[in-house]
């Protein structure tokens, strides 16, 4: 499946809702070593910074938004499966948990963080598009961005073709790393 192609649709919320149904960690982010040494490598790119608003989409279980969430005054993270977030919020008091689809329920706010982990991929290319505008308009800082780069036969795009559109729409990022398994690109200064 390749953008512009007839099978370049959007993953809707069902296929989530039905996911999380048959398993509540569906891609073992609680217990894998990838996913941790992922986790690892997504908060070093924050140079130990402490963000004021923070905006994390695509929180799934909410095991990022644990390690995202002593960087933050305040961390607004939000899913379209509902299963999910009750996981995420009972591993995170003191988040706000929303459910909310991109880029049509995208939160007003001014964010000088937007974490987006493997997320953006299950957006076709209007949706992705729309929800890039809607990044830019609330972002007064930094997009941390992280996605799988090999092909998934069910998402519109993968991780590199996000991260080349994200390029495109936000400028070359000041932080950038390819791994053979997932590509992690900063946008905008950490700086203090």
């Amino acid at each position: 499946m390749h953008p512009g192609s007839a099978e370049n649709v959007r993953v809707h919320p069902g296929f989530f809702d039905d996911l999380y149904a048959a398993d509540p960690d569906p891609w073992d982010f609680e217990t894998s070593p990838y996913e941790a040494a992922k986790y690892d490598t997504t908060i070093a790119a924050l140079d130990d910074r402490r963000f004021k608003s923070a905006l994390e989409i695509g929180c799934s279980i909410g095991v990022l938004t644990a390690r995202l969430r002593p960087r933050a005054d305040h961390l607004l993270a939000i899913d379209v499966a509902e299963a999910a977030l009750e996981r995420a919020r009972a591993r995170n008091p003191g988040v706000t948990f929303e459910r909310r689809e991109v880029p049509e329920q995208f939160p007003a706010g001014a964010y000088d963080l937007v974490v987006c982990s493997e997320v953006l991929y299950y957006l076709d290319a209007p949706a992705l598009d729309a929800t890039l505008d809607a990044i830019a308009r609330t972002l007064d800082g930094a997009l941390l961005a992280v996605h799988w780069r090999p092909r998934a036969p069910r998402y519109p795009f993968t991780g590199d073709e996000v991260h080349a559109r994200l390029a495109l729409r936000f400028g070359p990022p000041d932080l950038h790393l390819l791994t053979d398994r997932y590509v992690l690109d900063r946008f905008g200064t950490c700086g203090s």
